[in-house]
Parts: C-alpha cells; structure tokens; sequence
C-alpha cells in the first residue's frame, strides 16, 4: 500500500510539473497575442491558430485575404482593416455572419481556404458609430461583457471612430461641485442612466435622477475599460466635448452671463454660457481638466449647442463656433470637432468661419433627408457644409423600435450619388448613427460594406450573397424567395418615403376607432403590401422544416414571423372598426376576441428569442443595483422609458409617449393587452347606449412603470416550434 502511494505520489507530481511547463509556454503565446488575434479567440476559442493574420503599412485602409502554408490568411494596414477582413472572409468564405444576435460561432477544425486572392481599400477615412440616442435606447444598463462584444462588433464592420459617452455624467458631477453646486443640486441636473442621451445633448435636465454613488463609480470603472479597449483595436473615440451647456440657473447661481435655449417636448433646457462671458474659458478648461483627469485626451469631440429646436435668440453664433473650437483645441492641438447635422444644426453662421480639416459633420439622416449638398432633399442645404468634411450617415431606426425597415436599394443609390457629387471631396466618412440597434442586421450589415466597395452593385446580387452567408452558406429557395418579397416591401422603402423608422404595430398603439400610428412622429406610409410580409413569413417556416437552422436563421424566423403577425393584426383591427361602425355586434365580438388572442400569441413568439423580451431590458437594468432600491431605481428608468418615456406632461403634451415602445414579450401580455381589453369592452358596450368612458391612458400607463414584477430573460421554448405554431394559429382560416 505504502508503494502504490509513493508511485501514485511521484505520478501526480509528474503530471503537475508537466501541465505547468505547458501552461509557462502558452501564457507568452497568450500575452503576445494582438488584440485581433485575442478577438478572434472571442469569437471561438483556437480560432486565431485556424486563420491568420498579419499587419502591413499602407497609406490607405485596406485588406487583403489570401492563403498561406494550407490556411487562409487576413492582411491589413491595421487592427480595424484586418478585423473587417476577418468578417468578410467569415461571411463569404466560411459561411459565418456575426451579428447581434450572434457574435460567437462554432468554426470547423480547418477553415476552407479563399478561392483566389482578394484585396479592398478604401478612402473613407472616418468609419463612424453611434448616435447619443443608441447609448440610452439600446445601451443604457450595459456591463462590461456587453460592451466587449459591441467593441468586437465595431472592430468587424470597419468602424474606427466611435461616439462614448458613457462616464460623462462622471465629469460634470465633479466640475459642478468645483463650481459651487451641491450635491443636491448635482442630482437635479444630472440626468437618470435611461435619458443622459438627451440630457448631453443639451434637451433637459434631471430627469431620471438621481443617480448614486455607486452609479458612478460603476460607470467611471466601465468608461476606462472601454477606453482601453477601443485603443488597443485602434478605434478613435469621440468624447463629449464643452459647448457652453450650464444649469439652467446659472444666471442667478454662477452669476454668468446665459441664453436660455427654451423648453424640449416639455423639458426645461440647461441654459447656454455666452462666449463672450470671461468664465466660459475658466469652466471650459475646468471640464477639460476633469475629463482629462479621469479619461485622457481624445482626437474628436462631439458637441451639439442648440440641438433640435434650441432657441438661439440674440446669441452670436459665429463667436459662440470660434469659442467652442478654441477651447477644444487648446485641450488638443490635432482635436476635430464632430458636429450632428440634424434640422438647422449645425448653424451655418456657427461654422462658417472654422478652418476646414478642424469640423467633422455627420449627416445623420443621409438616407432620407441629406444635407450635405443633394438639391432633391426636403433639408437641402444648396452649399453643403462650408466645405466642411462631412460622413455619410443611415440613421434608419428611431427610439430603439422594433419593426423591418430599410431603403435597401435607394441606400446604395444615395451613397454612390454623394461620392459621384461636387461635394465628394470634402465626404470623409460613412456613419451608422440610428437611435437604437440590434435590429434590422441587414441595413447595418450593407453600409458598413459600403467603404470597401469602389463602384455601385446590385442590391439583388447583394442581398443574395448576404443570405446565403447569413445561413451558414445554405441555399435554399424558399429563404431566397423570402428575402425577396421583404427586399420590395418592408425593405423596399424608396426615396420618398420619410417615415421615421419602421411601419409601427397596431398592437402597440392607444385604442381609439382611428388608430394609425404608436408615436407622435413616425410619419408613417403605406409604401408596401403587408400580404408581402406575410408570404415570406409562411416561407420562412416552411424552410425552417427542410434547413439546417443556426442562430442566425432563429433570429430572423422569429422576427419576420413577428413582423406578419403585426401585419395581420392590423387587418383585423380594421375589422373591428368596420363592425362597430355598423353595428355588427357578431363581428365586433369576433373581432375584437381575435385581435386579443393575435396580441398573447404574439407575446408568446416573442418568449422564444430573448432579444425581443422585456426581461432582458429590466434585468440588465436591475442588475447593476447593490441594493434593492437602487435596482427598483434603474428598472423605473428602463420601463419609463419604453412606455411613457417621461411624466404626464412631457409624455402627453411633449408628444414623447412610446417614442421608444417596443414589440416586446412582456410589455404586449402586461401593458398593452389591458389596454386593448379595457377599450374593447368598453366599444362592445357602447352598442348597448353606455357611453364610451374617456379612459386615462397615461394613468394606465404609469401604473406599469412602478411595478417590479418579474419577467424572463431567457427564451421560455424553441424559436422554431413557436414561430410555426404562431403562423398556424394567427393565419388559420
């Protein structure tokens, strides 16, 4: 016995030295590794020993694949070139498309090599992300995990330049107690983790607030950790810069001299320091100082004085622009002012004098409404920028709503126009800037190839590789089909159609006998056949009997399942309207119960995929708390925001009720379900002589918001059984 355990001991001690001296060689391979060769161990461990990668110097951005020793190989001048050419050959190679829904994949032991090699380059020097609404719409209660994948995300579409404000809030609560203010008063300016979009961009103040401690640390510790990150990959960030924002009782506070910008959708404004006030360069610098402390210096600034309706009054915009600049460039030198184009901003008179090369305008809204210089726009400005340099934006959603949408061939068709323009010279960069993400991959997808394109393609063609990619390299002629019938509906939206965002679903919307659209300003269309929609639906289900399904095709199922059923939900609340108009108490009856049951069934497909399920939204939300009060806090902040967005008036005379609702399992079954039964009870009865009762809708509404039911955030069955199961029982004849 005693033998046996030596020989066991000495064993053991063999096997522990030997897993050392395989973990002493792996650890330098590990701490060597690049950064995109660590991205790719994020997309599927031991991917980055399966292709491989290798910078070389280039005046341009560029990427090439190519094999090398029976393995496929990505060159590129940088971090972000070679990452969008890991995408591409993953796409149209591999078979694998990363996507929100999606961002790990299961590679085979040996990746097929490329046909022959490929290269692109482009000339766009700006690859730019985000607006200030998608960092409250779509990423308000992220963690470090969540980011990492969006940074991954970022780095495999090309962008290299991205808008963070994440920790600003950090900023200003430091330069406010500086000047004076107290802690109490910090907490009344300082906006709440689901509305700082909105707050940054000089629209309101305090709302959501107050934010606590433990907020801020977490969001400092989280800003730093992006940071680094975005250095490492070789993505510029875009920091909120100073552009006189101050409270709005800062006249009487501070004692400076103050326009005031007005009210916002019911908000009262921050108020805007005067250039010409000797402190707005002593509360500049501070600002600078502080973020600098806490952050470093950047490269890009975003600022947006007077955004969206900003009074301007007497103020004088051209030394309000050189004041702005002056300031940002005595932080950096090399520093370029990033500017939204959106509505009058930004004032000419306020960049006119700017020397070109220091002014960066996104043209958000590129898509519909451009501004750089197409005489055919509804916001056409006739000089462009003042030869300012200017990116290509899509803007595409509004409010983080969920719904299909896109312009797939008029998006192709504007971005070539522009680059073919009098003003292509000065067009620097392509930008995604939509107010909230993790839908509609396909318009996403499309622009952030745009750079890497050199001449206008067919969109067909496009979309038909897209697909094929999208599923694993499948071909299949019912998806195929289905694409189509949505490429010339729900994506086929052309030039004139100015719909802010999707076609919005009739499920989500206040019971009255005229029901049309859910928001007040979705200037929605009726430019496609909804019976389109359905088609593809049915086609998608019947593939998803004869195809191998991935996660991809899941996603899309449920999506295009979800995107009918709103379609048929509509037809059938037509119905309803119909009826009671004629006093058709049968029809009502059945009507009104149909449309019910379409509402749970729709709720329940949507129990099927997480990406479309409250739970996820609240849980991310209350996850963040340390304490049960500050988890109800930030919950509020999520389900305020998707619903009335704001208090009784900003959300009904502000017009900002479900600006940002959502399709979402949850909301339909708990908000909007009683909704529709309390207004088709009431119809119902009203046959009968009982009047109509004028219903309260926002108190209906609020009553949700200050709830702390539990709800899911995991998928509650298989996407592919629910989706075949909802098309059976809402089309059934």
């Amino acid at each position: 016995m005693q033998i046996t355990n030596m020989k066991w001991f000495m064993l053991t001690r063999v096997k522990t030295v030997v897993l050392l001296l395989l973990m002493l060689a792996f650890v330098p391979r590990m701490l060597a590794a690049t950064p995109v060769e660590q991205l790719l161990e994020r997309i599927d461990k031991g991917a980055s020993r399966k292709l491989l990668t290798e910078t070389v110097k280039s005046d341009s951005d560029f990427f090439e694949l190519d094999n090398r020793g029976g393995r496929p190989i990505v060159r590129g001048n940088n971090y972000v070139s070679i990452a969008s050419g890991i995408n591409w050959y993953l796409k149209y190679t591999a078979g694998v498309h990363l996507s929100w829904n999606s961002m790990h994949a299961k590679l085979p032991s040996t990746l097929p090599l490329v046909a022959k090699r490929e290269r692109h380059s482009t000339n766009i020097k700006y690859r730019y992300y985000l607006n200030y609404c998608t960092h409250s719409y779509s990423m308000a209660f992220w963690d470090w995990q969540r980011w990492q994948q969006e940074l991954d995300w970022m780095a495999l579409h090309g962008i290299n330049l991205c808008l963070d404000i994440v920790g600003t809030d950090v900023v200003w609560r430091n330069v406010l107690l500086r000047l004076g203010y107290s802690k109490a008063e910090v907490d009344a300016f300082i906006a709440g983790p689901a509305f700082q979009a909105w707050w940054l961009m000089n629209n309101m103040e305090g709302w959501g607030g107050p934010n606590s401690d433990n907020w801020y640390r977490q969001r400092e510790r989280l800003q730093k950790q992006i940071l680094k990150r975005m250095k490492e990959l070789g993505i510029h960030a875009c920091l909120p810069g100073y552009s006189g924002m101050v409270p709005h009782d800062a006249r009487e506070r501070l004692h400076l001299n103050v326009a005031d910008p007005g009210m916002w959708c019911g908000y009262k404004r921050p108020a805007f320091l005067l250039p010409t006030d000797k402190r707005f360069s002593q509360i500049a610098t501070l600002y600078y100082k502080e973020q600098r402390r806490l952050y470093g210096t950047a490269d890009f600034y975003s600022m947006d004085p007077f955004h969206e309706g900003g009074n301007v009054g007497d103020v004088d915009l051209k030394a309000a622009g050189e004041a702005i600049m002056r300031e940002m460039k005595r932080q950096n030198p090399q520093a370029v002012w990033v500017a939204q184009a959106w509505q009058a901003c930004p004032h000419e008179e306020m960049i006119s004098s700017l020397k070109n090369g220091d002014l960066l305008v996104l043209d958000l809204y590129s898509e519909t409404r451009p501004q750089w210089g197409d005489p055919s726009s509804t916001w056409h400005r006739p000089s462009g920028f003042c030869g300012h340099d200017w990116a290509f934006c899509m803007l595409l959603n509004y409010g983080g709503n969920v719904g299909m949408f896109g312009k797939l061939q008029h998006v192709i068709a504007e971005y070539y126009k522009a680059r073919c323009s009098q003003f292509a010279t000065t067009m620097k960069g392509v930008g995604l800037t939509m107010e909230g993400i993790e839908n509609n991959p396909v318009m996403y997808e499309l622009v952030s190839e745009l750079p890497w394109r050199d001449s206008e393609f067919d969109w067909s063609w496009w979309l038909n590789g897209y697909v094929k990619a999208r599923y694993g390299n499948q071909t299949n002629a019912k998806t195929r089909e289905a694409w189509r019938l949505l490429a010339r509906s729900v994506y086929g939206a052309g030039a004139d159609v100015l719909e802010q965002g999707c076609h919005e679903s009739v499920l989500c919307a206040r019971p009255s006998l005229d029901v049309y659209q859910v928001s007040s300003w979705s200037e929605m269309e009726d430019f496609y056949n909804p019976d389109d929609v359905i088609r593809a639906a049915r086609l998608m289900v019947e593939a998803s009997r004869e195809v191998k399904v991935n996660d991809n095709f899941r996603y899309d199922l449920v999506d295009i399942v979800r995107q009918a059923i709103a379609e048929q939900a509509r037809y059938v609340y037509h119905e309803i309207v119909a009826a009671y108009r004629a006093k058709d108490r049968v029809m009502l009856t059945h009507a009104s119960a149909r449309f019910l049951d379409i509402l749970l069934q729709q709720d329940r497909l949507l129990s099927s995929m997480p990406d479309f399920m409250v739970g996820r939204w609240i849980g991310q939300a209350r996850k963040l708390g340390q304490s049960a009060a500050e988890s109800d806090h930030y919950e509020w902040n999520a389900r305020v925001q998707i619903t009335t967005w704001g208090g009784r008036e900003a959300s009904e005379a502000g017009g900002l009720r479900e600006y940002a609702h959502k399709e979402w399992n949850g909301v339909l079954a708990d908000f909007y379900y009683p909704r529709w039964k309390a207004w088709l009870d009431a119809l119902a009865q009203s046959l009968d002589g009982k009047p109509m009762p004028k219903f309260d809708f926002y108190a209906m509404d609020e009553a949700w918001t200050l709830q702390h039911s539990a709800y899911p955030s995991v998928a509650q069955g298989d996407a592919v059984e629910f989706a075949q199961e909802a098309l059976e029982k809402v089309f059934a004849r």
